[in-house]
């Protein structure tokens, strides 16, 4: 399918997020007129791409909701000019949001099959800012890091600290935190020169953060 094919639906669905306030940054808009997210779904569920609801796309797993991607992006603060990391990029589509959004992407799937499906879509998108890993995200890349923006696209039970060890001083980072099964909580975290300071945003619900142990 050409990516064109559901833009009118795609404005749509921007219009929405941007009158509910949910989407105010004028390059997360871009963001999301730009990526197409029915090209990261399974072909049963692009009629529901412009729909604003968490779809599954495989294993388990599911492309979050456009609201939630929205406020954690904007949330970001990104410029433009950031090297940044995401933790669970699944489907790939919050990944290709993040590229656009800013100058290179280290994203970490653990699922070897979703990883290369990711890849794929990115690939036909022509998306080459982006790469996908497959791995543990909660390890980061220390050898690459460190990282101005950190996403994290699962709900973790704590926050991790290898991953924050690798956040670039002014970085910002957001993570859904709280239990497997239930809402979890939106931290978003700003590194200064003592330390991340946190605050906490909306109640979330994700699927579990999975580390290798448990893989």
């Amino acid at each position: 399918m050409h990516p064109d094919e559901y833009a009118e639906e795609r404005n749509r669905l921007v219009e929405r997020l941007r009158r509910s306030g949910d989407l105010a940054d004028p390059r997360v808009i871009d963001a999301f007129r730009s990526v197409p997210r029915h090209e990261f779904l399974p072909p049963s569920e692009r009629s529901y791409a412009y729909h604003d609801r968490a779809l599954p796309f495989g294993e388990g797993q599911t492309v979050s909701q456009p609201t939630m991607i929205a406020i954690m992006l904007e949330a970001l603060a990104c410029v433009g000019e950031e090297r940044s990391l995401e933790v669970g990029a699944g489907s790939g589509y919050a990944a290709a949001l993040l590229g656009h959004l800013t100058a290179e992407v280290d994203a970490f799937e653990i699922r070897p099959g979703l990883a290369e499906r990711a890849g794929k879509a990115l690939e036909r998108l022509g998306i080459h800012n982006v790469t996908i890993h497959v791995g543990d995200g909660c390890e980061g890349a220390p050898d690459r890091g460190p990282y101005q923006r950190i996403l994290v696209s699962a709900g973790a039970a704590s926050i991790p600290t290898t991953l924050t060890a690798q956040l670039a001083p002014g970085g910002r980072m957001v993570i859904p935190v709280g239990p497997a099964r239930g809402s979890q909580v939106l931290y978003i975290g700003t590194r200064s020169s003592t330390g991340v300071t946190w605050k906490t945003g909306v109640t979330c619900v994700f699927v579990p953060l999975i580390q290798s142990a448990e893989a």
